[in-house]
């Protein structure tokens, strides 16, 4: 199924197969739609309604002629997520990945764990809605297709899950949730669904958060590898638990560079 390229590189035959990956009109979830299409894989592009990198995204990958379609919808939605997925199934036919990707730290800026007046109801609400609860409301609605398809879901947690700080206390809970719920999802969707998670570490992408020159070079720095992780080197990561990792379940797979060590 899969062959080494002079670049080192895991490529896959993936013709086929279909994908579903959230949060896709940028960063990790473009870059992983993108390999996904660029190695044969039908896939879903998610997107909140409204935002004009979806259907870009879309419509350059069709230009190099993969097969992708649009998904626009909110994860955090109670009905519309769900319904999403079910629309995006439907028109794919079958479904033999879930990329939960899409999440939100609620903050532009980065709030110290001492500053608990600033972690508000509101941020709590808006945190977990889309990063933990939605990803359940997605994973539940996709499960029945991908049992079918003994197929895969990848979830994207973060290093502030598993040992550091984060953005904020409410996103590195909602961080550790994720990669609680992994492993219950693991074992609730065995023998007929594996299910994963990757958790990164600094990454070079269009998020939220203002990190300043000095805290970038910060983490270039404590790094092993000596550079940030790049939308692609965590797209690799994902779809090779996707694709690959056969024996592989239950499991979160640290993707930072060293930084944590």
């Amino acid at each position: 199924m899969t062959n080494l390229t002079a670049a080192n590189k895991v490529r896959y035959d993936l013709s086929g197969k279909a994908a579903i990956v959230t949060g896709a009109a940028s960063g990790i979830g473009l870059a992983t739609a993108t390999m996904l299409a660029r190695n044969g894989c039908t896939v879903a592009i998610n997107y909140l309604e409204g935002d004009a990198r979806g259907p870009e995204a879309v419509a350059n990958l069709r230009q190099e002629g993969h097969n992708v379609i649009e998904a626009p919808g909110s994860v955090s939605d109670p009905a519309g997520g769900p319904q999403m997925i079910e629309d995006a199934i439907r028109r794919l036919g079958r479904l033999d990945l879930l990329v939960n990707n899409a999440g939100t730290p609620g903050v532009t800026t980065v709030v110290p764990p001492n500053r608990l007046d600033l972690i508000t109801d509101e941020l709590w609400e808006t945190i977990m809605q889309t990063n933990l609860i939605g990803l359940f409301r997605l994973s539940k609605a996709a499960a029945p297709t991908l049992k079918e398809c003994h197929g895969a879901i990848v979830s994207v947690a973060s290093i502030a899950g598993v040992h550091s700080a984060g953005s904020s206390l409410a996103y590195g809970a909602s961080k550790a949730g994720v990669v609680n719920i992994t492993k219950n999802l693991a074992r609730g969707l065995a023998p007929e669904v594996r299910v994963n998670a990757i958790a990164p570490g600094a990454v070079d992408s269009s998020w939220q958060i203002q990190w300043g020159d000095a805290a970038r070079q910060s983490s270039i720095e404590k790094a092993a590898l000596k550079r940030r992780c790049s939308p692609e080197d965590l797209a690799e990561a994902i779809v090779f638990l996707g694709f690959g990792a056969t024996m592989v379940t239950g499991q979160t797979l640290v993707v930072d560079g060293g930084l944590t060590l």
